[in-house]
């Protein structure tokens, strides 16, 4: 297997390890393109979790990261038994309002991106579902993590 660190499209990813299982295949005999968004929320919200944002937290502050555009570019299928990453990185924020995340995941045997995606997020009240500006909490637990990129 090549070395992983030189096939991200930014370096450092937070990573989630994952195999596909029997029910991830559809009628097409290949992983079906919901579990690439599982995969992907999976590995944003464990991304959240280690920089001290999880779900009892947002709770607590009554706010909540919440998607609102998702893109994804299917590049290659997978099959059951492949053993895969999925990486994501925040690539941007107003540190006001709205962040975005990449995402690429990655079958481990040979090396070859499967999926490339990408996600708008934009800070709402919990209680109330409307728009409201990241806590100070947010601005400290995600505001550090933003990478500095090209693209």
């Amino acid at each position: 297997m090549t070395d992983l660190a030189t096939l991200w499209d930014h370096p450092e990813p937070h990573t989630y390890y994952t195999r596909v299982m029997p029910e991830d295949i559809d009628g097409l005999k290949h992983t079906n393109n919901t579990v690439y968004v599982k995969w992907c929320e999976q590995v944003a919200w464990s991304h959240s979790v280690s920089l001290g944002l999880d779900l009892e937290r947002y709770q607590a502050l009554d706010r909540a990261m919440a998607i609102t555009h998702s893109e994804y570019d299917y590049l290659q299928a997978s099959r059951e038994g492949d053993e895969v990453v999925a990486g994501t990185w925040i690539v941007s924020s107003d540190h006001k309002l709205t962040m975005t995340r990449r995402f690429q995941v990655i079958r481990l045997d040979d090396g070859v991106t499967l999926l490339r995606a990408a996600m708008r997020f934009a800070c709402i009240e919990l209680s109330s579902g409307k728009p409201r500006r990241m806590p100070r909490e947010f601005l400290e637990g995600y505001g550090p993590a933003v990478i500095a990129h090209d693209s």
